[in-house]
């Protein structure tokens, strides 16, 4: 097989798709597709699959077993704008490829992330990482966010001081605050890209980057639409279970008791209540 083109991708490449106010996702490009990973995987399974259907069923195979080498032969490239606290967190992914702009050289716009309303909420007492499920008053939530304003518009005056004094780009920036917006081209494969997608998908990841994964999701259900619905099928809406657990729900299924502790069947509750 040549170059393989998936009209879905081609006709979305470069497209815009808005996210908050002020950041973005865009397809690049994109290397290989669902045929692409059905003939790596021939390679080891023969002449193989000849229909959609037969690919499809192939694909689940392949992901459902866990034999990955085949998803890492398509590749996606984005071009993504997002606050520096997103692509913090973003970055701990160590297996894509990353050039960010650099404030080094640029001079960073006067662009910075502020929450909704909705978003605004005061912190877990037993999430140490996280916000409590429901927003706090509207009137309080304006107020928290025209102090965030407030703090942003004074760090970027103090910035844009000293770049038009000529004090160096690498210095001025040193107090920008993490809301400010960051862009990079970020290129990854599917393996890891499916990985990346399970973390920053679930419950427990932060609100905002949650935003971006399922755009990337949506963007990459274009190039690849059987491999990401073996995806969410196995591994977002899909549930591993420990020893224990399953073990548990033999008995359960045999009409005995679970055996588990009372925290036991809570981490359990919790694991099925985030199956979409």
């Amino acid at each position: 097989m040549a170059h393989c083109i998936v009209p879905e991708a081609d006709a979305i490449l470069d497209h815009e798709y808005s996210l908050h106010e002020k950041g973005f996702v865009r397809l690049v490009d994109y290397l290989g597709g669902d045929a692409r990973i059905v003939q790596a995987a021939r390679v080891s399974y023969g002449k193989g699959t000849k229909t959609v259907r037969e690919d499809a069923g192939l694909i689940d195979y392949l992901l459902r077993n866990e034999h990955t080498s085949p998803f890492e032969q398509v590749v996606l490239t984005f071009h993504i704008k997002m606050p520096v606290f997103v692509a913090r967190q973003w970055i701990r992914h160590r297996t894509a490829r990353v050039n960010e702009i650099s404030g080094r050289y640029s001079v960073m716009k006067d662009e910075f992330w502020l929450p909704e309303p909705a978003a605004v909420a005061m912190q877990s007492p037993d999430n140490k990482q996280g916000r409590k499920n429901e927003a706090v008053p509207p009137e309080q939530a304006l107020e928290i966010i025209e102090t965030l304003r407030a703090g942003q518009k004074a760090a970027y005056s103090g910035y844009k001081k000293l770049v038009d004094a000529g004090l160096a780009k690498e210095l001025a920036r040193v107090n920008l605050p993490l809301s400010l917006y960051t862009e990079w081209y970020w290129q990854i494969d599917l393996h890891n890209l499916f990985r990346f997608l399970s973390l920053r998908m679930d419950a427990h990841a932060q609100r905002e980057i949650r935003d971006y994964a399922g755009v990337i999701l949506e963007i990459s259900e274009k190039v690849c639409p059987l491999a990401c619905t073996s995806f969410r099928r196995h591994m977002l809406n899909g549930l591993r279970l420990s020893s224990e657990e399953a073990a548990a729900f033999s008995r359960l299924l045999a009409g005995g008791e679970s055996g588990l502790t009372g925290r036991e069947m809570e981490r359990l509750a919790e694991k099925l209540a985030r199956i979409k």
